[in-house]
């Protein structure tokens, strides 16, 4: 075991922890932050998207020794208040059926227009074709972005 202090939506935490346990594991199970998914643990499926540093990545194959000094961004810390422009989007174009994959989705959108303001389909397509969404919202989600993109800066 080793002590691991990272900073979780912006506040520092401290946890203790198998080097090699993934960042999943421990935003979920050490420190009870339950909105980043387990979907297929091999980082295929972006249910446990989270960012570290602005970054999509995918916990559940990112050893927690492997974060150092990054800044981890979960679902939770997106916006607390549900007002971020991705997630305004989500509620008015319908995106979500049974939501599971829908967390891993929105930050995996909301990296995408913090880097690029007004992606086009084919841009949009090839970020969030990289999840699986077995209710196959695609096409709404794709308007779901396109809106939070015309609502200005996610």
């Amino acid at each position: 075991m080793a002590t691991f202090t990272l900073t979780v939506n912006g506040q520092p935490r401290t946890v203790e922890a198998d080097p090699d346990m993934p960042l999943l594991w421990a935003l979920r199970d050490l420190l009870h932050l339950t909105g980043t998914k387990f979907g297929c643990g091999a980082a295929l499926c972006g249910s446990c998207t989270v960012h570290l540093d602005g970054a999509a990545t995918r916990s559940c194959v990112t050893p927690i020794s492997s974060v150092g000094q990054r800044k981890i961004t979960t679902i939770e810390g997106l916006s607390p208040d549900g007002r971020h422009p991705v997630q305004q989007a989500w509620l008015a174009e319908q995106v979500p059926q049974c939501g599971y994959c829908q967390a891993g989705m929105i930050m995996s959108a909301a990296a995408l227009l913090a880097s690029k303001a007004k992606p086009t389909d084919a841009e949009i397509d090839e970020v969030l074709g990289q999840h699986i969404c077995r209710c196959g919202t695609y096409q709404r989600i794709r308007r779901a972005v396109h809106r939070a993109a015309s609502r200005g800066k996610s």
